[in-house]
């Protein structure tokens, strides 16, 4: 049996995801670091230079327990729909493959929004001041710590903006991971390769980078900020909108540097678990 023809099981990007978060999280630190930065800015190496004197080496994995937890949720449920679901729609159709993305990334844009929300404050700890730092000792501590002092409501801070980026996630990473890699396949001949995977993964990372950049920053505020800072999700776009279109792309170098290497991580992960455990064949061929 032809290990090529193999198909991904559900779970597997999942799986991919998290593994990679270990390679990547310091630079989800540090875009989460200067996305939520006030007067004076600090440029991206200082930001990374405070985070060392603050914290040493480990300092750049703070809330590295509520990212890993997010992956193996919502990105499992992200992964899983969309895997689960090519085989029931007509792939040949890009609104087909448009509204199974759509789908996927908008239950774990959902399941996400709890994680992302210790993650973000985690992360963002160190930059209080002592009195105001939440310090929270890993992601059930801080879910359990928001229940009871805040409210079940306050998990689900951001929702509407987080699942507009699940799905905006899902549709350019992994559709356009499998458009690029079904064009290359067909039109150019290449070989089912990590050679092919890493040129479709690197494509999808980029296209996801632009196209997540500016909910990702208003998300990343909304979850930071304090108990009636902002009014309304207007209110949060209207301050960031006052640095002009650049503000809703602060961070877009570690976001791409933490997004980048994370999809091709996990495409690559991804494809080796596919072609070593994948399901095979229904016919057996």
């Amino acid at each position: 049996m032809d290990s090529q023809k193999r198909s991904s099981r559900w779970y597997f990007g999942g799986l991919s995801s998290a593994a990679a978060i270990g390679v990547t999280h310091p630079f989800d630190l540090i875009k989460v670091h200067l996305q939520t930065q006030q007067l004076p800015r600090k440029s991206l190496r200082q930001t990374a230079v405070k985070i060392y004197e603050n914290g040493g080496l480990l300092g750049f994995y703070r809330g590295i327990s509520a990212s890993i937890t997010r992956q193996l949720t919502a990105t499992m449920a992200r992964f899983g729909i969309y895997e689960s679901g090519k085989c029931h729609i007509d792939s040949s159709k890009i609104s087909h493959s448009i509204a199974l993305a759509m789908s996927a990334g908008l239950v774990g844009g959902f399941i996400g929004v709890p994680t992302d929300l210790v993650n973000v404050r985690m992360q963002n700890d160190i930059k209080l001041p002592a009195d105001q730092q939440r310090n929270y000792k890993h992601v059930f501590n801080g879910l359990s710590r928001i229940l009871h002092e805040e409210g079940a409501g306050t998990l689900l801070t951001g929702a509407p903006v987080a699942i507009g980026r699940g799905m905006l996630l899902t549709i350019s990473q992994n559709l356009v991971y499998d458009t690029s890699k079904s064009y290359l396949l067909r039109e150019l001949h290449f070989d089912d390769n990590i050679g092919l995977h890493f040129t479709c993964s690197l494509t999808a990372g980029g296209c996801a980078t632009l196209a997540t950049q500016p909910l990702d920053v208003v998300k990343t505020r909304l979850m930071n900020a304090k108990a009636g800072e902002y009014g309304s999700y207007l209110s949060v776009i209207t301050h960031i909108g006052r640095m002009g279109p650049v503000g809703f792309f602060k961070g877009s170098i570690p976001a791409f540097a933490r997004i980048g290497p994370h999809t091709i991580l996990t495409f690559l992960m991804m494809e080796q678990l596919r072609l070593h455990f994948g399901q095979p064949p229904a016919n057996g061929n």
